[in-house]
């Protein structure tokens, strides 16, 4: 019997990516001994930022007869020039498409007419199976394959859906079975079971599972995780909706940090935490960092205004919960970052800023703002008239994104003041530009956090001669805020290359608005000038402005002893009743890595954007100088 060649094609966003959609694919498929015997399996596997030339040409150097292509946003102009190229140079090939980009959508990426590409519209398993097993005959009929959109002539079919695989199991393992022996895997994406219990309505996760989670046996799970660490797997990502949602998920969390502590791997975890479990998610992310795997815990609010919540569909903990949650993580000296999206339906720019507000008020450790992306499948896309989003794509030559720049409750004008109110977040409260200042302009009656804030941005948007606020207006112009990267490139900036600027910057919105009229004002400015982290491990560097009522009465490489007026040592949280005025301040910080000149801006602020996110990680520490020379612990800055 003649065999016949299937490539699965995958372009990630990182190299080396375990391709586990086509692991899934290939070890059910192979299951059926027709399509066993029939059919050799080979999965190609390039990042998305790969030439599309240099793809071609490796893909068209085999016999392949069927090719299969998992499509997302983040790579489908890609894969589209990957389709036209694959047509173009091999006329009877088959081209299957998957992938929540491309499902129910098959009129925008298959050529009318073609009777030889087809799209996947939901779980692929049983539909790709069945795909082949139609291949198998002289003339297929895709009639019989459940779950796809095909041309029929000039009329495009629709077949029926079929039910989601409810018995994971019925997956064979891609592990077990031997689809990845002999790859170089780096990043591994996992998931321990399928679905999510929450229906946001800008998410495609419960609105494809309708609310039910399936699971695959434990046993199964503790040998795939076991294998990852066996075979080297540097970086781990938790897929599953809701990590710690389920009580095996610690025991599970446990046994990845007993695979690291024999094998030396997985280095890294990240997940997508559950909901509504913070103090199982926290036991987690507590297992996570004593393994040295996780130095972060994300908390996902998303928005804190309720009317928005309930127009998505969105259930999150409570505020007061979200409060006790951050004290513990700060109690255990465990970083976090709270999530939010902009901008969501039902979301003013009012709401927004005031939510933020709260959060500062509250100690967040770091605060992240991500572009509202507008998804295929999911019920914001359906009700986008009704809700009035508009949406711009990106300028992107690989990904295919849509911006939300507009609700029917925000102008093009309202978000763009919202993506310059996350710039004044990122530089003045998650960077520490401007957290002692602003705490006591709250603290003395002045001005709230919102306030702080809202003039922040009015300045800023005046003051594009400074470099740092250029970028941001460029930015936001732009919407150059899509890329993760971006928010790397801010702290590269105002932790880094662009210190100075940014002292002067602040002293001259500072003293516009009058905020340092006091003593006290100039001080708690001062201390953060000496206090502003380094993103990088770097030597300690003197302030750019001269300091007035903070001496530095020694510095060495990382750190620096000041002498603070008495009446200002409570701005640092020294207790009532500390001896002395002396203190030390540390900028080592944990995990820090030296500045690699010879790497590229995108490189190094893809470090930075990692940091923002734990960013317990490069504050400094205070300590008092008792006069014995014996130090007393504070607080981080």
């Amino acid at each position: 019997m003649t065999t016949r060649h299937v490539t699965f094609v995958e372009l990630p966003l990182y190299p080396n990516t375990l391709p586990l959609a086509s692991g899934y694919l290939q070890a059910f498929a192979q299951q059926d001994p027709e399509i066993a015997e029939t059919f050799t399996f080979e999965i190609h596997s390039s990042p998305s930022t790969t030439p599309t030339e240099t793809v071609l040409e490796q893909l068209l150097s085999g016999d392949t007869e069927v090719f299969a292509l998992s499509c997302y946003l983040w790579n489908m102009r890609a894969a589209k020039r990957l389709l036209d190229g694959i047509l173009a140079a091999r006329p009877d090939a088959h081209v299957i498409l998957g992938g929540p980009q491309v499902m129910n959508h098959a009129t925008e990426y298959v050529p009318h007419g073609s009777d030889r590409v087809v799209v996947c519209n939901g779980e692929g398993e049983q539909t790709f199976a069945a795909y082949l097993r139609a291949l198998l005959a002289p003339e297929p009929d895709f009639h019989t394959v459940p779950g796809i959109s095909f041309f029929a002539g000039d009329e495009l079919v629709d077949t029926d859906k079929p039910a989601r695989l409810k018995e994971l199991d019925e997956i064979p393992s891609p592990f077990a079975a031997g689809v990845f022996d002999g790859g170089e895997y780096t990043f591994a994406v996992v998931e321990t079971n399928r679905g999510c219990p929450f229906s946001c309505s800008y998410c495609f996760w419960g609105a494809a599972t309708n609310d039910k989670v399936f699971r695959w046996e434990e046993d199964r799970v503790f040998k795939d995780l076991t294998w990852l660490s066996e075979h080297g797997i540097e970086s781990i990502f938790l897929a599953d909706a809701n990590w710690g949602a389920l009580p095996r998920d610690v025991e599970l969390t446990r046994h990845l940090v007993r695979c690291k502590q024999k094998n030396g791997y997985p280095m890294m975890v990240s997940m997508q935490a559950a909901k509504n479990r913070p103090d199982r998610v926290t036991e987690i992310t507590e297992i996570l960092v004593e393994g040295g795997m996780l130095a972060s815990q994300p908390v996902s609010l998303q928005t804190l205004s309720p009317g928005t919540l309930e127009m998505v569909q969105r259930a999150n903990i409570k505020e007061t919960t979200y409060v006790e949650l951050q004290n513990k993580l700060k109690e255990k000296k465990i970083s976090s970052y709270t999530e939010l999206i902009w901008p969501l339906p039902g979301e003013t720019l009012e709401s927004f800023q005031s939510g933020i507000a709260r959060l500062c008020e509250s100690s967040a450790d770091a605060i992240v703002m991500y572009p509202q992306l507008l998804l295929r499948n999911t019920p914001m896309y359906e009700r986008q008239e009704l809700l009035g989003i508009k949406t711009v794509r990106v300028e992107d030559p690989v990904a295919e994104a849509d911006v939300v720049v507009g609700t029917k409750w925000v102008s093009r004008e309202d978000y763009e003041a919202g993506v310059w109110f996350a710039y004044a977040v990122i530089t003045l409260y998650n960077a520490r530009a401007a957290r002692l200042i602003a705490t006591e302009l709250d603290r003395d009656g002045t001005c709230s956090w919102g306030e702080f804030l809202t003039s922040a941005v009015d300045y800023f948007q005046r003051r594009t001669d400074n470099p740092i606020c250029a970028f941001f207006a460029d930015s936001v112009t732009n919407l150059r805020n899509y890329d993760l990267n971006n928010t790397g490139k801010v702290l590269h900036m105002v932790l880094h290359s662009h210190r100075a600027e940014l002292d002067a910057l602040l002293r001259d919105f500072l003293t516009e608005r009058g905020w340092l009229a006091t003593e006290r004002q100039r001080i708690a400015f001062e201390l953060d000038l000496v206090a502003r982290p380094y993103v990088y491990r770097e030597p300690v560097s003197p302030p750019s402005i001269e300091l007035e009522h903070v001496t530095v009465v020694n510095r060495s490489r990382y750190q620096v002893e000041l002498e603070v007026p008495e009446s200002a040592m409570d701005l640092i949280g020294a207790p009532d009743g500390a001896e002395g005025t002396r203190v030390r301040l540390d900028h080592v910080g944990r995990r820090k890595m030296p500045y690699p000149r010879h790497r590229s801006l995108d490189h190094n602020a893809a470090y930075c954007q990692g940091m923002m996110n734990r960013l317990r990680d490069i504050v400094p520490s205070w300590a008092t100088v008792a006069p014995d020379g014996t130090f007393g612990a504070l607080n981080a800055a």
